[in-house]
């Protein structure tokens, strides 16, 4: 058994062009040390597709995901991640996790959703490329790492950091 036999992960991913290594690689790592996943979008739709063709059953709609039911809130990237860049619930979401002292995870192009909910004011953070200056403008300190840490905020640049994002999440439910 793993050290996260009680944990709770909220893997919140879109309906449509999640990235596939982003969410399943964390995933196999979170559950190789016992975490329980709950993937989450906001669709109606029992499966989400990625990028790359990987299914995903869909275990609980975003309405319904609350912070405090987990250990950890991880947004996965690829292009359909944009979708919550402005999404309410998302952004509700990212924030009443950081307000509960959660692990709060993003990869990829979804740190957006954390810079654009206000949680990464002053914090260091990494991303995809193309929202560096959005995480900027927000008043995160980038660096050009493939995974960043800053207390309990974890984000990563993209596919190939996922599976030292999934062991940073790791080590930070642990």
């Amino acid at each position: 058994m793993g050290s996260l036999t009680s944990k709770k992960v909220a893997m919140i991913i879109a309906p449509r062009n999640f990235r596939d290594e982003e969410y399943f690689q964390p995933k196999v790592v979170l559950q190789a040390e016992g975490a329980m996943i709950d993937t989450i979008a906001d669709t109606k739709e029992e499966e989400a597709t990625g990028m790359k063709g990987g299914k995903a059953k869909i275990d609980k709609t975003l309405d319904k995901a609350k912070a405090v039911d987990y250990g950890a809130v991880v947004f996965v990237g690829g292009s359909g991640a944009a979708k919550y860049f402005t999404n309410q619930k998302a952004i509700s979401l990212a924030k009443e996790a950081v307000e509960a002292n959660k692990v709060v995870g993003a990869i990829c192009i979804a740190p957006s959703i954390l810079a654009n909910a206000g949680v990464l004011e002053g914090k260091k953070a990494t991303c995809f490329s193309s929202e560096k200056q959005k995480l900027q403008k927000t008043g995160a300190q980038v660096q050009d790492k493939p995974v960043v840490v800053d207390g309990k905020i974890i984000t990563a640049s993209g596919p190939e950091a996922a599976m030292d994002f999934g062991r940073e999440l790791v080590k930070a439910l642990s």
